[in-house]
C-alpha cells in the first residue's frame, strides 16, 4: 500500500506543467548575480513545460528580479535554450488466468497470458536561460524590456497571482 502512495504521489507530482517557482525537485527559476545590475537567470521545465512557458518564466523572473532590485528595465544580452532528451520505459505487467476441468484421471486446461507495459517514450525537458543587464533608465538606440509591464503581462497570462498581495 505505501509503495502505491508513493507512486500515486510521484503521478500527481509530474503530471502537471512545472509552475512559475524557485527551482525544485519539478524544476523552476534561479538567479545568479555576476556584477552589481547583471545576472544570469534560468528556467527549468519538466517533461509537460512547452518551450514558450520556459522561456516567458525565464522573462517573468528577469522582470520580477528587476523590479526586487529596484530597478525599472532590463537587456538580455546573450540568451540560450535547449531541451534535454531522455527514455522513459513503463514498468511490463503479466497476469496468467486458467481454467481447468477434471474428467475421472484426467485433467484439461488452458491457460492464457496477457502482459501490459514495456513501452517507451521520449521525454523532452525545456531550458532557458537569459544574461540579463538592469537598468534604471531606458537606454536611447537599442531595446529594453519595461520590466512592471513584461511582469503584468505575463502574469495575466499565466494567471499567476501577485506573492506580495
Amino acid at each position: 500500500m505505501k509503495f502505491f502512495c508513493f507512486l500515486t504521489f510521484i503521478f500527481f507530482l509530474t503530471a502537471c506543467a512545472t509552475p512559475y517557482q524557485q527551482r525544485g525537485f519539478s524544476g523552476g527559476f534561479s538567479e545568479t548575480q555576476y556584477d552589481e545590475n547583471i545576472f544570469l537567470v534560468s528556467f527549468n521545465g519538466n517533461a509537460y513545460t512547452s518551450g514558450q512557458r520556459a522561456a516567458d518564466f525565464t522573462l517573468l523572473r528577469s522582470a520580477e528580479l528587476s523590479l526586487e532590485k529596484g530597478y525599472k528595465y532590463f537587456v538580455i544580452i546573450n540568451s540560450q535554450s535547449h531541451a534535454s532528451q531522455s527514455v522513459v520505459t513503463t514498468p511490463t505487467r503479466s497476469t496468467t488466468t486458467a481454467n481447468v476441468s477434471a474428467y475421472g484421471n484426467t485433467a484439461y486446461g488452458t491457460a492464457t497470458t496477457t502482459t501490459t507495459g514495456g513501452n517507451s517514450y521520449i521525454v523532452s525537458k525545456p531550458s532557458t536561460s537569459n544574461m540579463i543587464v538592469l537598468l534604471k533608465e531606458k537606454p536611447d538606440g537599442t531595446y529594453a524590456f519595461n520590466a512592471q509591464f513584461l511582469a503584468k503581462s505575463l502574469k495575466a497570462k499565466y494567471n499567476i497571482k501577485d506573492s506580495k498581495q
